[in-house]
């Protein structure tokens, strides 16, 4: 039975200058643009919980996922922006590979070694590089932007371990930092996005030293490298699907509206269809 999801992904219209984003949870999505559709990070799996949760950190999803992975047939591009479970998840990225043979999966060097671990056939990854624009398609380019979580790893072959997604769709520039914290030369790498897509779930000692959950953007920081590269839309996630790693979305709503009242946002709900127009 399929969740109704896939139909309104399927069946939405758009001009051809028009981008649909699909929330997906924690910070998946599917972007749709000119009848090519893109995954970055689609959890839609509950491997964290079976296999992550020890007497120290228990994680539970807080709802379900809003598709089922092997609903997703129609998918051209999967983008992971690290090898964390809740990123690069195994069992959705199986289950995508399986029913959606035209679809390529993309990532950084370590992501492209846990898609081949996972038995995603070597000439359906492709390697995404730091700070190098790849043509996708005719009106489609990726950009590998480096990611801190919570600092810069690089990888030995000239990358970093967690890398973050530029998008340009035709004239749009949405960018995904995937897990991410700021660092120098971060803002300079992203000026003029149509859309910011940052997690906003902050960081603490407790979480980093004692749980081992390491973190990312709080609600200042996040803000303020949207007005640092004038975005023109913020999008904070990664707070709403497991309790140990969530913060009251009302402190990012506080914090813009005291900081920068005029800086547009959207806060999703799983599902939730916008088309950046």
């Amino acid at each position: 039975m399929e969740s109704g999801l896939k139909e309104k992904i399927l069946g939405t219209e758009l001009l051809p200058s028009q981008v649909v984003l699909f929330y997906l949870g924690q910070v998946g999505f599917i972007l749709k643009y000119q009848g090519k559709y893109l995954m970055i990070d689609g959890y839609l799996s509950d491997y964290v919980d079976r296999n992550c949760s020890s007497d120290l950190v228990q994680w539970k999803r807080l709802y379900p996922s809003p598709i089922r992975p092997e609903e997703l047939d129609f998918l051209d591009y999967v983008f992971c922006t690290h090898t964390h479970c809740d990123h690069a998840d195994p069992d959705t990225l199986k289950a995508v590979a399986s029913c959606s043979r035209k679809a390529v999966f993309m990532g950084c060097a370590s992501v492209c070694g846990a898609l081949k671990e996972y038995g995603i056939p070597a000439d359906r990854i492709c390697k995404i590089k730091a700070d190098e624009e790849m043509l996708l398609e005719e009106n489609i380019r990726v950009t590998g932007v480096p990611a801190a979580h919570e600092e810069l790893h690089p990888d030995g072959e000239g990358g970093y371990e967690e890398t973050g997604v530029l998008l340009t769709l035709g004239e749009k520039r949405i960018f995904h930092s995937g897990d991410c914290c700021p660092y120098d030369g971060l803002e300079q790498r992203i000026q003029n996005c149509d859309a910011l897509i940052l997690p906003v779930n902050g960081r603490d000692y407790y979480r980093t030293c004692i749980k081992n959950i390491i973190g990312c953007f709080d609600s200042v920081e996040a803000i303020t490298i949207a007005r640092h590269t004038n975005a023109g839309l913020l999008m904070p996630v990664h707070w709403d699907l497991y309790e140990v790693n969530s913060v009251n979305p009302g402190i990012f709503a506080d914090a813009i509206h005291r900081l920068e009242p005029s800086l547009p946002y959207h806060i999703f709900v799983p599902g939730e269809r916008y088309i950046l127009a």
